[in-house]
């Protein structure tokens, strides 16, 4: 198949900053479908070689790169690769590195969060499009950069907030904006995650062979080599991630905050603390009750480990609670709870709204694969616009996110300033919007 250069041109319908509107800039060029995609992995060990498996299963698209700062990472994904193709794609331990393959067009990046934001940014500069894992980014201050650095070049940056390519959510999200519900006065989102158990206290040991563990902290803080602290549990501590607020909190409030057409809360409080497993080696809450105020609607964020048994039965998901009824999302497919009319105090007459069908999600359907597809194909006509998640949903996900962590950790209700982009004069909560980069790293300038 004849490959043409996706380097070029500026993208459409670019996203602006959060919580201040857009801008839309034309664009002068489409790439025929025919061509070829060449991308690049960066940060290969869970997520990031999920998204590229699903990537490979589309015939125009190659892999050319494969980065990691784990060579035995490198070792197990370049032997996995061998079975899906036949080329041998280059491999890197400094990502700055792909970026300069002038024949990658664009990179999966599924590095631990606190990376996202300084290698986005370097790869919209290089001139590459981009898929980023979710959360898009470890701070607001972050988020905001890598917005403003997908304007500021025009390439396609998506978000790997999948479920929003999905057919059956794309109908929830209908029946909840027709306003057959009713006045919808509160929004619940929740991950119970029953198969999370302790992560036992382990002591510091020496760099495992093979791990450039200087690069792999960055931009974090300086500590000794923990294995709690690596790979896969990362995630649960706050130099690198949010925990399950940011981890699978940002799925569920992104489609929640699409639907309701709502981006900025007015105010944010916790509470919650490590109440399922206080001794374990987690800096991040097992256990957590967040309540976004927005204008006209609440909505309620908790999560718990070791439960797999949450709200409505169902272990993760979003319930638009109407007046009229109540619609449940989750993976799985959604159903609409019908309100009754009340006729004195024990007696209930008709349903205030006819019935919706229930829909339960065909097994043989991938939702990632249709998220990468959506992603290929927005690269291939240069259109930001065609994105089911641009990198702006995927900050307002991530910001609304840490806001709940924000509240939770300063122990207090807080009150965003959307046109001043802050916590007003809450010098406690402001101190958490921007990080501060460590070990030479600085936060990248657009």
């Amino acid at each position: 198949m004849k490959r043409r250069n996706f380097i070029k041109g500026t993208g459409a319908a670019l996203a602006g900053g959060m919580f201040l509107g857009s801008e839309i800039i034309a664009t002068p060029g489409i790439v025929s479908a025919n061509d070829k995609l060449n991308i690049g992995v960066i940060g290969c060990n869970g997520m990031g070689w999920s998204n590229t498996n699903s990537f490979l299963k589309m015939k125009d698209v190659d892999l050319l790169g494969i980065c990691d700062v784990d060579s035995n990472v490198i070792k197990k994904r370049t032997s996995d690769y061998s079975s899906l193709r036949k080329n041998i794609p280059k491999t890197y331990s400094d990502y700055r590195e792909l970026l300069n393959n002038k024949e990658i067009d664009a990179v999966i990046i599924g590095t631990p969060d606190h990376w996202h934001c300084k290698i986005m940014v370097d790869a919209v500069k290089a001139g590459k499009h981009v898929y980023v894992e979710k959360p898009v980014a470890n701070t607001i201050a972050e988020c905001n950069l890598m917005v403003a650095a997908q304007q500021k070049t025009g390439k396609i940056v998506q978000a790997g907030q999948w479920q929003r390519s999905g057919p059956h959510y794309k109908k929830a999200i209908e029946i909840v904006r027709s306003g057959v519900l009713g006045k919808i006065r509160l929004v619940k989102v929740w991950a119970y995650q029953g198969w999370m158990k302790p992560v036992p206290v382990v002591p510091d040991t020496a760099v495992p062979a093979g791990v450039d563990y200087n690069f792999w902290l960055g931009p974090a803080p300086k500590r000794n080599f923990n294995a709690n602290r690596f790979h896969f549990n990362f995630r649960w501590f706050w130099d690198y991630a949010g925990g399950l607020m940011t981890d699978w909190g940002v799925h569920e409030i992104d489609i929640a905050l699409y639907a309701m057409q709502a981006d900025a809360p007015i105010s944010v409080m916790a509470t919650g603390g490590k109440l399922a497993y206080p001794d374990d080696a987690s800096e991040t809450p097992d256990t957590l009750q967040t309540v976004f105020q927005y204008k006209d609607f609440n909505m309620l964020w908790e999560h718990a480990t070791g439960i797999d048994n949450g709200p409505y039965k169902r272990r993760e998901g979003i319930a638009f609670i109407g007046n009229n009824g109540t619609l449940v999302v989750d993976r799985g497919g959604y159903e609409v709870l019908t309100e009754r009319k009340a006729e004195g105090y024990s007696m209930w007459g008709d349903q205030k709204m006819d019935p919706i069908e229930a829909f339960v999600k065909p097994k043989e359907i991938d939702y990632l694969d249709l998220h990468t597809q959506n992603f290929v194909a927005a690269v291939k006509k240069n259109d930001q616009s065609l994105l089911n998640t641009p990198i702006r949903s995927g900050s307002v996900a991530a910001i609304n996110a840490q806001m709940g962590n924000i509240a939770y950790r300063t122990g207090k209700k807080v009150y965003w300033d959307a046109m001043q982009g802050n916590f007003g004069n809450d010098a406690e909560a402001n101190k958490f919007i921007k990080p501060a980069y460590h070990n030479g790293w600085e936060m990248p300038v657009v």
